[in-house]
């Protein structure tokens, strides 16, 4: 009921007035059935304007810091993150992965739309990174198709560091479903994971247009000062 109100009668109509943002596509969502989004992730903002700005309701798996910090700002960031339709997830790998990929299937086998960022963290500077093959799993053992997002210029409406946003138009360009069903049954080979990682990323930097670097973004952001990351 929260997760309503937000996108149709509070943050989404004000958030839409204000910033306007533009859609191409939004007809490749299909209108029933489990779906993966799988988007590119320039900013904190991209998990607010992609799903006020498609019809379905959705659901981002978000990391699991979310869900524990402390005081009235950790109840604050709690409460808001189930509310519209946040899924904490630990990434610190192993067993913890294993829960959030069937958290993931979960989302799907009910039918939902799952939003996913291949790249697993935020970019650091608006390029487009290397993809988790944890997305290609999820892919291979839901059988759900899977539709590629490229948020643009959300970067610049919240850079990183920025404690509030400015007035940009951000946009999102959504992408034809893509069929991974020629590799069904083979979740298990890592070269076929790298594959199916790699064509979802390279349809992303088509549809986006971002420079593609072949690392991951957490080892750039290791990198960075703590400022910027």
């Amino acid at each position: 009921m929260f997760y309503w109100l937000m996108k149709n009668i509070i943050a989404g109509p004000l958030l839409k007035g204000i910033f306007r943002p533009w859609v191409t596509g939004a007809d490749n969502i299909p209108k029933t059935g489990a779906v993966i989004l799988a988007s590119n992730h320039l900013s904190v903002v991209d998990s607010v304007f992609l799903p006020i700005c498609i019809d379905r309701d959705m659901v981002f798996l978000a990391k699991s810091e979310y869900f524990t910090g402390r005081g009235l700002k950790g109840w604050a960031t709690r409460w808001f993150m189930k509310g519209t339709g946040m899924l904490p997830i630990d990434r610190s790998g192993g067993k913890a992965s294993e829960a959030s990929l069937n958290t993931g299937l979960r989302v799907l086998a009910e039918g939902r739309v799952l939003g996913i960022y291949p790249e697993g963290t935020r970019s650091p500077d608006a390029k487009l990174y290397r993809g988790r093959t944890g997305i290609a799993r999820m892919v291979l053992e839901s059988g759900v198709p899977v539709v590629p997002v490229a948020m643009i210029d959300t970067e610049k409406v919240m850079p990183i560091g920025a404690k509030w946003p400015k007035m940009r138009r951000p946009g999102i360009i959504i992408g034809k479903p893509l069929d991974f069903s020629r590799f069904q049954g083979m979740e298990g080979d890592r070269f076929i994971l790298r594959a199916v990682t790699d064509e979802i990323v390279y349809e992303l930097a088509g549809l986006s247009g971002q420079q593609y670097e072949d690392v991951y973004a957490s080892s750039v952001r290791e990198k960075r000062p703590a400022n910027a990351r």
